[in-house]
């Protein structure tokens, strides 16, 4: 019994030390895991700081389409006034036609300023609607990434919850074989004791069955002898008696001696076995809190980066929105001074227009003159 008892603790030896690797596996690939999850977050974070680059790059872009767009319009403004010295060098004589001309030059003038506005203000949109678009992709990528995080925490801890039930079931099942091992080995000895007793009780029976016979024929033969055959019949009789009172005396100490050691031998096995199995549990509790322990603060230190991440990508959002909300104040002011300023110009140039055409009508001057006055006053 005791070289089995050893040949099970080899065998729980050898598999305790494959459970062993079979953890020490388990945590490698939860240690890969985690470095590939890392490197993901860092290429996310490379990810978030291009598409800001991105954004800067276009915030700069727009602001140079916007300095195109005012060059534009001064240099139509310019060629505006070109305009209006050719249609005034033409004379008097072509004044209705001229001022037609230029009326018409004007409206086109304002179509094409209106035009870039709308121009202006569509490329505003669609700076305004990219912005949104990477705002929304980088929330999408930025839930999932979470939800990849809470997702592997969960499979995590239900996989080592699993292994943990798993082994309690496996430490039962082998707690419940030895005891029924041990139940069979006492069946089995109770059943051999008392083959024992009965193959012993039948040869005494047999034993003074001869004697009675002897006896019977002795004193069939000898009956001159009967009463002393009797006394000695009565003598064995009572040693009989008195065997078998003895053998049922010593039969019970025996069976209540025998019950006791396989009671005892059962305690022990069971004390020896629960005892190494609560040893190998809890070393393996241990093993599995601790390494529990470590995946949790690894993912509070991941959620914490997450947040701050976040933090700092909010506060970006925000500075880059106030500075276009400022460069869009900046620059509808200067429209409207802009617009402001072209409409006085005109009006003064209208007023000067018409002035002018009241002193060439007054000077009552000939045709020659008349031109060649308004080409030196151009």
């Amino acid at each position: 019994q005791l070289e089995k008892h050893v040949e099970r603790l080899r065998e729980e030896l050898d598999r305790e030390r494959q459970e062993r690797n079979y953890f020490q596996l388990e945590r490698d690939e939860a240690q890969a895991c985690w470095e590939l999850t890392r490197r993901e977050l860092e290429q996310r974070k490379a990810e978030l700081r291009s598409k800001d680059r991105q954004m800067e790059e276009a915030e700069e872009r727009h602001q140079v389409e916007i300095k195109v767009y005012k060059q534009k319009v001064k240099h139509l403004l310019h060629e505006h006034q070109e305009n209006l010295s050719e249609l005034k060098a033409e004379g008097t004589l072509s004044m209705t036609r001229a001022q037609k001309v230029h009326w018409t030059q004007e409206m086109e003038l304002w179509k094409d300023m209106r035009s870039l506005k709308v121009e202006l203000k569509e490329q505003e949109l669609a700076s305004e609607v990219v912005v949104k678009n990477m705002r929304l992709k980088h929330e999408e990528e930025v839930s999932r990434l979470r939800s990849d995080f809470e997702r592997q925490a969960k499979e995590i801890e239900a996989k080592y919850t699993k292994k943990m039930q798993t082994l309690r079931d496996e430490l039962d099942l082998r707690r419940k074989t030895e005891i029924h091992k041990v139940e069979e080995m006492k069946n089995s000895q109770i059943s051999e004791l008392m083959r024992n007793h009965e193959k012993a009780f039948q040869e005494i029976k047999n034993y003074y069955n001869d004697i009675t016979q002897k006896n019977l024929a002795l004193i069939s033969l000898l009956k001159e002898q009967i009463e002393e055959l009797k006394k000695r019949i009565s003598h064995l009789e009572k040693e009989k008696a008195d065997v078998l009172l003895e053998n049922k005396q010593l039969k019970e100490p025996l069976q209540e001696a025998q019950e006791q050691v396989a009671e005892l031998q059962k305690k022990l096995a069971h004390y020896n076995m629960d005892k190494e199995a609560l040893m190998n549990t809890k070393a393996h509790l241990k093993v599995a809190q601790k390494e529990l322990k470590d995946l949790r603060w690894e993912h509070e230190v991941l959620e914490q980066r997450f947040s701050k991440v976040q933090a700092e990508r909010d506060e970006l959002y925000q500075k880059f929105t106030k500075a276009i909300n400022e460069v869009q104040q900046k620059t509808g002011f200067k429209n409207l001074l802009l617009e402001r300023k072209l409409k006085g110009l005109l009006s003064l140039l209208e007023k000067k227009e018409v002035e002018l055409s009241e002193v060439f009508a007054a000077s009552s001057l000939a045709p020659g003159a008349l031109s060649s006055a308004s080409h030196k006053l151009e």
